[in-house]
């Protein structure tokens, strides 16, 4: 039903990043198009130009949407976790979970040509914005005296390194068929890998009186 009152102001745009992911989902990134998205949209070809100078604009407003639901989903996880450690483990486990219920929103966040601050600079706020809850995560951490404060930067990069690879590891399908020969679930293996990950750093750095 292809009329420019379908949607109402505003909410095109949400429609538009809503079939672009759809489209990413059924048929991957290559099918994203200006042209193909309003067509999924039902509205003129010239519509999505109101909201979106090109496809690069669409997609790393996507990218940027991905960035904010996954900063959302670490807030509240660390926020009901019963204290400082426990939230570094959630909010791990949390990260792998967001790859694998959203993909698409995944995939397409970790693309160089979409995190440039002077062309994307949203996207570049929403990805920072997500790193800071981290950083944040970590910051009660090292104050509680759980971790090393000199080493917070460190632990920190090293957490999102662990937490991106056994997310890259569940999309890939790895982590699951590992999981099946452990006689376990991706799920419970992540949250395990975290756990060693955490018990190894207390090993190293004991807690400070």
């Amino acid at each position: 039903m292809p009329t420019k009152d379908r949607y109402h102001h505003g909410d095109l745009r949400e429609e538009l990043l809503r079939a672009s992911v759809r489209l990413i989902e059924t048929e991957g990134l290559t099918a994203v198009s200006l042209r193909r998205v309003a067509r999924e949209a039902g509205v003129s070809p010239g519509a999505p130009y109101h909201h979106f100078t090109d496809r690069a604009a669409l997609l790393a407003a996507i990218s940027a949407r991905g960035f904010e639901q996954l900063g959302a989903r670490m807030i509240s996880v660390r926020e009901g976790a019963s204290g400082p450690r426990e939230a570094l483990i959630a909010m791990t486990v949390a990260y792998v979970e967001f790859a694998r219920d959203s993909p698409a929103y995944f995939r397409l966040m970790f693309r160089p040509e979409l995190y440039e601050p002077d062309k994307h600079p949203a996207t570049a706020t929403a990805g920072d914005a997500a790193y800071a809850v981290l950083e944040q995560a970590v910051a009660d951490a090292t104050g509680s005296g759980g971790l090393p404060s000199e080493e917070a930067d460190t632990l920190a990069l090293a957490l999102w390194s662990l937490a991106h690879g056994l997310a890259s590891l569940t999309l890939d399908g790895k982590l699951e068929l590992r999981s099946a020969q452990m006689g376990t679930t991706a799920v419970e293996l992540s949250d395990r890998v975290t756990r060693l990950f955490t018990d190894l750093i207390d090993s190293r750095w004991p807690r400070s009186e």
